[in-house]
């Protein structure tokens, strides 16, 4: 079988905000169609990265590589309309209502002469409905839950409508039912549509449940690469998080479930 084609690429990737490299040295192929889970400790590098890959950053040198071409010599809208991103921590101008937000999703898709569209509202109105968002469409933003929010921003996201998506810690804020319901629309677009998903995670469970592939971060540089079950290790979790652990299976999917060694363990089974 032929492999997929590089989708984004970071050859020899250093980044920094004026002192020390926060990345340093990352070489990174990620192909088309996949989804790539990037995890680590606080502070690694993770969501620095997926800055530079969005193009959000300029790299102190190396390149970042989308479909062959220098991500920075393509034009704005032209790598928006190819790169969706869902950044950490995103705000929006007081006032905004929600379905107002997701109808930014649409705008590298509109040129300067181009009105609103049927098409625009109908990827609108599928966004909207797809993070279960209907009955807050007219809510104003800043008036909503730190969980709605992040699904209105989730939603901006897929109105873009991108071959391929990045998101920051997608399922901050979110309670698990909300979470897993992200996660599955996102693998759904992956399966179903073919789209390359990149995703930063905290959660190793989730990341291992729905990711393709692991990328696992420490100090500025690619811990482990591959897929899950060749990373989340009981060896590789402890060297990159510090964390002493058991590695079971997964009963529902069979994938990797990292379990932390209890520090004071209460031996009566209660939690308490």
């Amino acid at each position: 079988m032929t492999p997929a084609p590089d989708r984004l690429r970071a050859d020899d990737l250093r980044l920094s905000y004026g002192g020390d490299p926060v990345v340093d040295g990352v070489q990174l192929a990620l192909p088309a169609g996949g989804i790539t889970a990037i995890v680590g400790p606080n502070g690694c590098g993770k969501s620095t990265l997926l800055r530079a890959l969005a193009r959000l950053m300029a790299p102190q040198s190396g390149i970042v590589l989308l479909d062959g071409t220098d991500v920075h010599r393509r034009p704005t809208r032209d790598v928006a309309r190819e790169l969706g991103l869902l950044p950490q921590g995103a705000t929006c101008p007081d006032g905004l209502a929600v379905e107002d937000l997701v109808a930014r999703g649409r705008y590298p898709h509109r040129g300067r002469w181009r009105s609103w569209s049927t098409e625009d509202q109908e990827r609108v109105d599928a966004a909207i409905e797809q993070t279960n968002l209907i009955g807050l469409r007219e809510r104003l933003v800043d008036h909503l839950s730190g969980g709605q929010r992040q699904r209105a921003w989730i939603a901006m996201a897929l109105a873009q409508d991108t071959p391929t998506m990045l998101l920051d810690e997608p399922t901050t804020y979110l309670d698990l039912a909300h979470q897993i319901e992200v996660l599955d629309l996102l693998a759904r677009l992956n399966h179903e549509r073919g789209r390359t998903i990149v995703l930063v995670l905290h959660d190793l469970n989730e990341a291992a449940r729905y990711a393709d592939r692991i990328v696992a971060m420490r100090d500025g540089r690619i811990a482990a690469d591959g897929p899950p079950a060749d990373v989340l290790t009981k060896a590789t979790v402890e060297r990159v998080f510090g964390l002493r652990c058991r590695i079971l299976h997964d009963p529902e999917t069979g994938t990797p479930l990292v379990i932390p060694s209890a520090a004071h363990p209460t031996g009566n089974g209660t939690g308490r």
